[in-house]
């Protein structure tokens, strides 16, 4: 009963580790029966059958005391065979069988009626002569041993080849496997160099479209064209345009890429080819441009068709970066042979390259050329509305209270790429089935919101009464100057509360600038040096709880001399280099007397916007401790508070999220919304690069939950944070 109830539950469509996995095959059939099973039953029973032909009938099992105290004693051996001068063989008279059946009956083997009826071994054949005549001496009938040579063809072939046939046997079922794919990968050994892509055509449909894909207006519309062009180009040809050779799309992790390519291989109906780039490497040597030119073969030979290469950047890194000078990068022929086969002598048609990466800046330049990559497609995170159209794909499966608003979910997940926007739905979901709700309601994707950007909240935590109330200071610091400052990001939130390795958070509010000032920065570092001069102001001391807040300012005084050129001592100079190139360099761009004098232009900049953050403090120095007492009275304050105390920003062209998450100024054209979250632990620091657009808050491996910074990519220093490379 229990075992029928239990299949009656696994059973079940509702159970979402029941549904069908595209990997697991013959799902829900019967298993397909393996040939070799006959072959294992064939050898067992034919081991079995010889076994028992072998044992079944053969002569009891003896010693030579029983043979001369009982047989010889009583006159009952008829005659004695020694085979092979090892074995000696006893036949019993006929009139005597009789005596020995309780013998036989004992034994698995029964001997023939007509003998041989008993053996042993004789030892040495001159000592067995001489026990078998000493036996028989007083016996007139003495009886003669016979001597017989007997051998077993058989067994000897058997033994003598058998091994031989085994190896060989097991060899080829080795190497079959491999032929098979068994080893090796798709193809196995043999076919090593053999491409891996996996083809997609009318036998084997993707049930992924452009519905499914929300946003990305833009980029979804330049995709949208090229499966226009495969569906009908005689639209496109009457005007004389032709088909774009290859597409390239570009943009941060999580952002859609190849979700947009699963699209194109579900709407395009024509055969679809994807493979990673890193299906190109191997350990063998050559084995990359092998499988790119098989790769083309076969698209060529199911031509119209698209070739999609997620991650290109696994073979495509510009040539000549390899830190191994003089070495063979089989990386480099992979990549020789992709440049060839797209936009070579031998040019094909009829096959599109689409590709996607997130770090087009290390590609090589050949590859990004027209007639390559005629497209490069810019796949950025997502707008307001673009947010909203993705929640509302991603909350389809979910029972959501009536109250929910899409809008309102989408203010509160600034900077959030479309995959994070589905966790936030599936994490939500998890915490209204925690909390035993009925529906996932507002209160549930903001809890989520927060797991996500600042970590698993941690209560029970131990904080001494004296840190608490040093963390509360120095949030309440950077929340205070931030909100005084024209150009500093306003505050949404802050929290004493631990999340993850953090202490403290709070969630900002920047613009998006495609372009940033030198007075904006400045601010932008006196608000980041506010939870040190709170600590100065306050105690008179200071502590170690700042160090991810002078990383962070640090990187960005540099940036603003060395990359920027806002220094007027240093000049109007940037020693960034967009190539790349200097990640293998030893040597610096400039000379050491300017490296001091960068480093003399950073301290100055720093030390002076840290003299700016205390003389705001001290202004507002009532503000400022009633902040932070009632941030140790309640934990969590929004904005509402800080205007409740030092009032509105007179310069806001927006209203901040109140905690209700009412304002529908949230976010206005040109302005985006980007939560950032500060802390005051003292880990270790381990720098990280960014996105370069404004992204959600970043958890740093050894606990540093900061702000999201830019991936301008300088390899040191970095630009500032939430800022773009001008120009």
């Amino acid at each position: 009963m229990t075992d029928k109830k239990e299949n009656k539950e696994n059973k079940n469509p509702n159970n979402p580790f029941n549904q069908l996995n595209p990997n697991r095959k013959n799902d829900g059939k019967a298993p397909k029966f393996n040939a070799y099973w006959i072959y294992g039953i064939i050898a067992i029973i034919f081991i079995v059958i010889q076994f028992y032909l072998s044992t079944s009938k053969g002569p009891v099992e003896t010693k030579w005391d029983d043979v001369k105290s009982t047989m010889l004693a009583g006159n009952d051996v008829e005659r004695i065979v020694v085979i092979n001068d090892k074995v000696a063989t006893i036949y019993i008279k006929k009139d005597s069988i009789g005596q020995y059946k309780d013998q036989f009956e004992k034994n698995f083997s029964k001997p023939a009626e007509g003998g041989p009826h008993f053996k042993f071994n004789i030892g040495p054949p001159e000592e067995f002569a001489r026990n078998l005549k000493e036996a028989q001496a007083d016996n007139p009938e003495a009886i003669s041993p016979e001597y017989k040579e007997e051998r077993n063809w058989a067994g000897e072939v058997l033994w003598t080849i058998g091994p031989f046939v085994l190896i060989i046997l097991l060899w080829w079922w080795i190497f079959r496997r491999m032929s098979r794919g068994g080893a090796g990968g798709a193809g196995g050994i043999f076919n090593v160099g053999k491409s891996q892509a996996k083809i997609f055509d009318k036998d084997q449909k993707v049930s992924t479209t452009f519905k499914d894909v929300a946003g990305l207006t833009e980029a979804k519309q330049e995709v949208v064209e090229i499966v226009e062009f495969l569906k009908s180009p005689e639209k496109f040809t009457r005007l004389g345009g032709k088909i774009p050779k290859g597409a390239l799309l570009v943009g941060p992790p999580g952002t859609g890429k190849t979700l947009l390519a699963k699209a194109v291989a579900g709407e395009a109906n024509v055969p679809f080819f994807s493979m990673s780039g890193s299906d190109f490497v191997e350990m063998f040597v050559g084995v990359g441009a092998s499988r790119v030119r098989d790769l083309f073969k076969q698209a060529k030979e199911k031509a119209p068709c698209i070739v999609f290469i997620d991650e290109i950047d696994a073979i495509g890194r510009a040539r000549g970066r390899n830190p191994n000078m003089g070495s063979n990068d089989e990386r480099e022929n992979t990549l020789n042979q992709l440049l060839t086969e797209m936009d070579g002598f031998d040019t094909n048609t009829g096959v599109i390259i689409l590709a996607a990466t997130n770090r087009a800046d290390i590609l090589d330049r050949a590859l990004m050329r027209a007639g390559r990559f005629d497209r490069q497609i810019h796949v950025e995170l997502p707008d307001l509305n673009e947010r909203a159209d993705i929640f509302n794909v991603h909350l389809r499966p979910l029972k959501l209270a009536p109250d929910l608003k899409v809008d309102f979910l989408a203010k509160q997940t600034p900077g959030f790429s479309g995959a994070d926007i589905a966790n936030v739905c599936n994490e939500a979901a998890l915490i209204a089935a925690r909390k035993n709700h009925e529906a996932v309601d507002k209160q549930d994707f903001l809890d989520a919101v927060d797991r996500i950007v600042g970590g698993l909240e941690k209560k029970n935590k131990i904080i001494s009464i004296e840190e608490k109330k040093t963390i509360a200071f120095h949030e309440a610091g950077h929340a205070t100057i931030s909100w005084l400052l024209e150009h500093a990001h306003p505050l949404v939130k802050v929290t004493i509360v631990p999340r993850g390795k953090a202490l403290g958070a709070a969630w900002y509010l920047p613009e998006e600038r495609s372009i940033t000032t030198k007075e904006q920065l400045l601010d932008e570092m006196c608000s980041a040096l506010g939870g040190r001069a709170a600590e100065q102001l306050t105690f008179n001391k200071i502590s170690s709880g700042a160090q991810n807040d002078l990383e962070k300012v640090t990187k960005q005084a540099y940036a603003m001399v060395s990359i920027f050129g806002m220094s007027e001592k240093v000049g109007n100079v940037s020693y960034y280099d967009s190539t790349g190139q200097s990640d293998y360099s030893f040597t610096k761009p400039y000379s050491e007397k300017t490296a001091e004098l960068i480093d003399a232009e950073v301290k100055v900049l720093i030390e002076g916007q840290y003299i700016r953050a205390l003389e705001v403090l001290k202004r507002n120095e009532a503000g400022h401790a009633k902040l932070a007492n009632l941030l140790l009275e309640r934990e969590v304050i929004f904005s509402e508070d800080l205007e409740d105390i030092f009032g509105k920003r007179p310069w806001d062209k927006k209203h901040v999220i109140p905690e209700n998450g009412g304002s529908e100024k949230a976010e206005e054209p040109g302005v985006k919304l980007e939560k950032t979250v500060e802390e005051i632990t003292v880990p270790e620091i381990k720098q990280e690069e960014k996105p370069a657009a404004p992204a959600e808050p970043e958890i740093r491996p050894e606990g540093k939950v900061t702000k999201a910074e830019p991936r301008t990519k300088p390899p040191k220093p970095v630009p500032p944070a939430d800022t773009k490379t001008l120009f």
